[in-house]
């Protein structure tokens, strides 16, 4: 079901998203769709999670992997890898961590650019043994969002994603997280 829903996601955008219409392509019952999500609002939210998880997972393969000697790289390589769910991914340029849907959908009490900056944050203060503090914490918020705006203008600007756009974006999050990473 969720991945009928990111297919129809991909065709037909939030608006075009209905319980019908993914039990239809799911080639399920309505009645099977409503026994595991109330509405299309919570299947959208499980296809986030789904998202957030392989977002994590990928992440998290790459600092397994090892090699990444600097914080930087790992901020890169993680642009790179929302950049590439971004062309790969069904339903992901859509709905991605859920905005599309709802700005709330990760987590009722935080927006989910501050779900995903949580994530990260935690991710590099594992790897660095950098202190996490309050100021880390909005400066990780604050790189969030910008990547994620400029981001969605290289998505606007090309299909696959204006390259350049996106250099930019790695570069001005990294420059900016130095600040509070490089100390």
């Amino acid at each position: 079901m969720l991945d009928a829903c990111a297919e129809i996601l991909d065709e037909s955008g939030y608006e075009g998203l209905s319980t019908t219409r993914i039990a239809q392509r799911a080639g399920v019952a309505i009645g099977s769709v409503y026994q595991f999500f109330p509405d299309k609002r919570a299947v959208a939210q499980a296809l986030a999670l789904r998202n957030l998880e392989q977002f994590g997972e990928r992440i998290g393969d790459l600092l397994a992997g090892g090699g990444l000697e600097r914080w930087s790289e790992t901020v890169g390589q993680a642009v790179d890898i929302f950049v590439e769910m971004h062309r790969t991914v069904p339903g992901f340029r859509v709905l991605r961590f859920g905005d599309a849907a709802d700005l709330h959908l990760l987590d009722e009490s935080a927006d989910n650019n501050a779900v995903v900056a949580a994530r990260l944050r935690e991710l590099i203060v594992q790897t660095t043994g950098v202190a996490d503090t309050p100021a880390l914490e909005r400066a990780f918020a604050i790189a969030v969002e910008t990547a994620d705006a400029l981001i969605k203008m290289a998505f606007r600007r090309a299909p696959d994603g204006d390259d350049l756009v996106i250099d930019e974006a790695k570069g001005l999050v990294q420059r900016y997280l130095s600040t509070y990473l490089d100390r």
